[in-house]
């Protein structure tokens, strides 16, 4: 049975006609969740990255950084999203700081990890070519540590885009969750809903993919060692 077969004859699970009709909407939905993406990836390094060098620096932080940032990971995301929005409203503001809270424990245990996996040595070869602390790490440490920070990058970034969906049921921005929950209110829209999925599965293949690349534009060493 092919994939269209599956649904009804009046409600098909996909519709060229539906996605050439309805582009512009599908293109903002998308353009708005690839905004909240971007702008929560940049907003969690921010953070995530200077707590790992926190961590990294005074071990004894490290396990009450990490526990903390696992408890919020923990919060189930609609009830996360439900107690912000009576805060901060119900645009792109609670969504994006309910998705910075939930990608913070994957930046920061990869940050962390890739600091520690940096040889001994060098850091002592460092530390003996005059290198203060702040230098040793941006010029040393934090450089080779660069593959552990992209690849949690990578993961939060996946995940991220899945995450954003979630908006659309608490009346936030969710990005394509809006045609996805859409669809359902719309007597189970069949079309709109298999479009938005696709879309946003899509998007999270090509920004993986857009990642990868960075991170072996950046780390050719690692080319090197494979």
């Amino acid at each position: 049975m092919s994939f269209l077969a599956r649904g009804e004859a009046g409600n098909p699970w996909f519709s060229w006609p539906y996605v050439r009709d309805n582009y512009e909407t599908i293109r903002d939905a998308l353009v708005d969740h690839l905004v909240i993406t971007v702008s929560t990836m940049a907003i969690a390094a921010a953070i995530a990255i200077p707590l790992a060098v926190l961590a990294y620096w005074v071990r004894p932080l490290a396990t009450p950084i990490l526990t903390s940032a696992g408890v919020l990971y923990t919060i189930p995301s609609l009830a996360l999203l439900a107690f912000l929005a009576p805060f901060l409203g119900t645009g792109r503001t609670p969504v994006i700081v309910a998705l910075v809270l939930y990608a913070l424990i994957i930046l920061i245990r990869n940050s962390l990890t890739g600091l520690m996996q940096v040889p001994g040595d060098v850091r002592e070869a460092a530390t003996a070519m005059g290198y203060g602390k702040v230098a040793r790490l941006l010029r040393v440490e934090l450089p080779l540590a660069l593959p552990g920070i992209l690849t949690g990058l990578r993961l939060a970034t996946v995940s991220t885009v899945a995450l954003v969906t979630v908006g659309a049921a608490v009346g936030s921005q969710g990005g394509l969750g809006g045609l996805i929950l859409s669809g359902f209110r719309n007597n189970f829209y069949k079309a709109q809903i298999a479009t938005a999925a696709l879309v946003c599965v899509a998007l999270a293949l090509v920004l993986d993919v857009l990642l990868i690349a960075l991170s072996r534009a950046l780390t050719p060493w690692t080319r090197s060692r494979a």
